[in-house]
């Protein structure tokens, strides 16, 4: 039923004059109509074309008369009677403010009404329908529909009701979806997803074999290639939902043999003929699936682009699963089974995010962990157990594993690191002409200056990522290049006081000349990192693949291997290991030209001079730093994580702090020729 105009404005007039029309499905049987309103006489409706009739109510604008409701009455010659009903919304003139203005085809409105034009494209059957929130006009909901899609739906509902349920009209429904899904309108996939829920429902009483399982599942495929984009999150939430049950419903009903198996851009399909309690494996979209089952065939069913349409507000905080995986059986006795699921994931988000193995409760329509466990993380893959069959996926957190009080430890340790670092060096700048008196006093405090100087900036590009103001795009870039360079350069200054250590100790009557020194130094401190950093960058900028991670302002880490954080490990790695190696012959040295005639003092004396040697050497020297390669290769939920990751805050957080104690406070002579 539809009026002209869909709605009554009432603010100059009385009453006001409608036309209601019925319209009925094409047929030679003569009915009765009539029409009762607000308990006037009754009147035959004027029949237009056959098959509609229209009545012209009048529409009263007091606000106390009775509801504006039309009721059309159709009787056959068997005396069987059908209603039908419509209200005419009316605006009054107290509520003329509150009203829509009228927009193009949509009238003017009152608030809180939904407005139904039945008007659509060519080659289009349907209605679009519009709600006056008041008085502002809320979007318009698109229910027209492909005619072809349309047909479809009728064909569908005519085989639910046994009418052609044979095979062929099966496979003619499936085709028509399949070929007309070019359409984008989220009309046509909203009708395209009740055709799959009626051809579902109506499996389950009528035989369907695998002749149409290429077609339906090229269909349901098809349907996915779409964004769906829809007016509002609840009409998508209920495609989606429906979607899934329709195809896990289809799959379940269609009699297979297991040389079926059908591989589509959205869904990949695979069976497996499980005997004598075997395990039936197979794999859907990376996604390793292992069940135990007496008898009977596992149909297991892989679907992509369809998790984030599915509702995930019971767990907020977490992101969509990318893949969506349903088991179902067939033919089988087994009472309880027990399936595995391997979701491939990377090492670093499984050590530092937490995963949840999840089941889509279809009476709820949402994810859900009843009856799923995340087991254990074996070679970079995410693995679930669940008692029963449905559909399943992955949850994970959408940030990090955060350990109590980690971040403060790092915001006062850079804090106090910034602080000890300036004070270091205005000392340096203070005493620099008194305590620089020779080649190898010069080597030293220039070494200890570079790496000062670099550490400092880096921990202040290190704190600005956490002020909200400077977190935009570009400046997460220039963070993230100034903490890789300069994180970089400090390092390559530690090389540089590592290896005139080593070449002192080494070559004692060869000394370095300061212009070679210097000419080095300058080159690997600065130059190289620039080298790395510029690489680094355009390798990643024109591969397209993420050179840095934009809620971090960091580098990347993937694996072992695989992300742009191995420009900074690779370098870092290599100059920590010949630390550690200059360091080892500092103590060696120092065991060596220590003559000792056996005496306990003089074991004492050495101890002291090779724990002094490592205490002050370890802070200038990034040799804290190998607790970084622990953090990305231990769990941080793990008791040796935590224990790691505080370690690893703790100590390089405040490493400007030990350089300040160490190579400012502390005893000069450290660099001592045996």
């Amino acid at each position: 039923m539809s009026s002209v105009p869909p709605t009554v404005d009432c603010q100059d007039t009385n009453s006001r004059s409608v036309r209601v029309t019925a319209t009925i499905e094409n047929s030679t049987e003569q009915y009765n109509v009539t029409w009762p309103y607000q308990n006037k006489p009754q009147t035959q409706p004027v029949p237009l074309a056959g098959t509609t009739y229209t009545v012209p109510p009048m529409i009263s604008c007091d606000p106390s008369s009775p509801s504006n409701v039309v009721i059309v009455k159709f009787q056959n010659q068997k005396d069987e009677n059908k209603n039908a009903s419509i209200t005419i919304p009316v605006i009054y003139a107290q509520d003329k403010d509150k009203a829509c203005p009228e927009e193009h085809i949509w009238p003017k409105t009152p608030k809180g009404v939904t407005v139904i034009i039945r008007e659509c494209e060519v080659n289009k059957v349907g209605y679009q329908e519009r709600t006056c929130r008041g008085p502002e006009w809320m979007d318009v909901l698109d229910n027209c529909v492909n005619e072809e899609i349309n047909k479809v739906v009728n064909l569908a509902a005519n085989f639910k009701e046994g009418l052609g349920a044979t095979q062929e009209v099966a496979l003619q429904i499936f085709s028509g979806l399949k070929n007309n899904m070019d359409a984008t309108s989220v009309a046509d996939v909203s009708a395209s997803i009740n055709v799959l829920d009626i051809m579902s429902q109506a499996s389950a009483n009528i035989n369907l074999d695998n002749s149409i399982l290429d077609v339906f599942l090229g269909a349901a495929s098809n349907m996915l290639n779409n964004s769906w984009k829809t007016v509002n999150k609840t009409l998508e939430y209920d495609m989606s939902s429906k979607y899934l049950q329709s195809v896990e419903g289809l799959v379940n009903n269609i009699k297979m043999n297991t040389s079926d198996g059908n591989d589509t851009p959205n869904i990949q399909l695979i069976l497996c003929n499980g005997q004598n309690n075997t395990s039936c494996n197979g794999t859907v979209f990376g996604v390793e699936v292992t069940l135990a089952l007496s008898s009977g065939i596992v149909k297991t069913v892989g679907v992509k682009n369809l998790a984030d349409k599915l509702n995930n507000s019971n767990f907020p905080d977490y992101k969509f699963p990318s893949i969506v995986v349903s088991a179902t059986l067939q033919n089988s006795n087994d009472s309880k089974t027990n399936i595995k699921l391997d979701f491939p994931i990377t090492k670093s988000m499984a050590q530092d995010y937490n995963i949840l193995c999840v089941f889509w409760n279809t009476t709820l329509m949402e994810w859900s962990e009843e009856g799923c466990k995340w087991k254990k993380m074996v070679n970079n893959r995410s693995y679930c157990e669940c008692t029963h069959l449905t559909s399943f996926s992955v949850l994970m957190s959408k940030t990090p594993v955060t350990l109590l009080f980690l971040d403060e430890i790092t915001y006062v340790g850079l804090g106090v690191s910034i602080c000890s670092l300036l004070i270091f060096l205005i000392i340096e700048a203070l005493v620099w002409s008194a305590v620089v008196k020779s080649n190898l006093s010069h080597f030293r405090h220039t070494a200890l200056v570079n790496i000062s100087l670099c550490l400092l900036l880096a921990d202040c590009s290190m704190l600005a990522v956490y002020f909200p103001s400077i977190q935009t795009p570009t400046w997460c870039l220039v963070l993230t290049v100034t903490k890789q360079f300069f994180f970089l350069a400090m390092f390559c200054w530690m090389l540089c006081l590592s290896i005139m250590l080593l070449h002192q100790l080494i070559f004692i009557f060869h000394p370095l000349r300061k212009r070679v020194y210097l000419l080095l130094s300058t080159v690997l401190g600065y130059i190289c990192p620039t080298v790395i950093v510029s690489v680094t960058y355009v390798y990643y900028k024109y591969t397209g693949k993420p050179y840095h991670n934009t809620e971090t302002c960091w580098l990347i880490y993937e694996g072992l291997l695989k992300g742009s954080i191995h420009a900074f490990l690779l370098p870092v790695g290599t100059i920590v290991f010949m630390n550690f190696f200059s360091m080892g012959v500092v103590i060696m040295t120092l065991l060596k030209s220590t003559v000792s005639d056996g005496s306990k003092s003089d074991e004492k004396e050495t101890a002291k001079s090779i724990m002094k040697g490592v205490v002050l050497l370890t802070p200038v020297f990034g040799i804290t730093w190998v607790l970084g390669f622990f953090v990305l290769s231990i769990d941080s939920r793990a008791p040796m994580g935590v224990v790691v990751n505080y370690a690893f805050s703790i100590i390089n957080s405040f490493q400007g702090l030990f350089i300040l104690l160490t190579g400012g406070f502390a005893e000069k002579r450290v660099f001592v020729n045996p």
